[in-house]
């Protein structure tokens, strides 16, 4: 069974959803990792008994010291894939010239990298937004696309545009894994 490695900084909803409809059945989670120690996720990986890394982004003076330590986690763990489901990190060549990673964007790449996505793709003069997933690398939110969902927002409030766009990055990351999975 193909083991996945997730990264996660919020609510973990994304891992929730990883771990409720693929851990134990496409995949193992071997571990979830986060920068915030009290990120929400943290109870999902208890939850589930996953292992549970806390490497705190605010106890490293740099970046890169921060993405070592990251790194030399993930190579404990062996994952053939890292997973960055709402991982609110920007990494450096540090992390990306190591780890192979995928990344969970809530917009149409290449339209709105970074922070603010859902909001600005709403305000947008774009019909539909969505979501995108892309390898990672050393440009933010710059690395190739796996693949891309579309939302309407034609008659959505932003409200619901922003509920449609977190139901369906979920099933956009976990066809995602499972597409890039096939081919490690």
């Amino acid at each position: 069974m193909k083991k996945i490695a997730v990264l996660f900084s919020g609510t973990g909803s994304n891992l929730k959803y990883i771990l409720e409809h693929l851990h134990k059945k496409e995949l193992e989670v071997v571990v979830a990792i986060t920068n915030r120690p009290n990120a929400g996720g943290v109870a999902f990986a208890k939850e589930h008994n996953i292992p549970l890394e806390i490497i705190d982004s605010k106890a490293f003076k740099t970046r890169e010291e921060f993405d070592q330590e990251l790194v030399h986690a993930l190579h404990y763990y062996k994952p053939d894939l890292t997973v960055l489901a709402g991982f609110m990190r920007i990494l450096t060549p540090v992390f990306t010239n190591e780890i192979k990673a995928i990344n969970l964007h809530p917009s149409l790449l290449p339209l709105h990298k970074g922070m603010m996505a859902i909001e600005r793709s709403y305000e947008d003069e774009n019909e539909e937004g969505g979501v995108s997933v892309h390898w990672v690398n050393s440009e933010l939110d710059g690395g190739k696309i796996i693949l891309q969902k579309i939302v309407q927002k034609a008659n959505k409030s932003f409200e619901e545009y922003e509920a449609e766009v977190k139901r369906v990055e979920k099933l956009a990351l976990c066809e995602a894994i499972i597409e890039v999975l096939e081919e490690v």
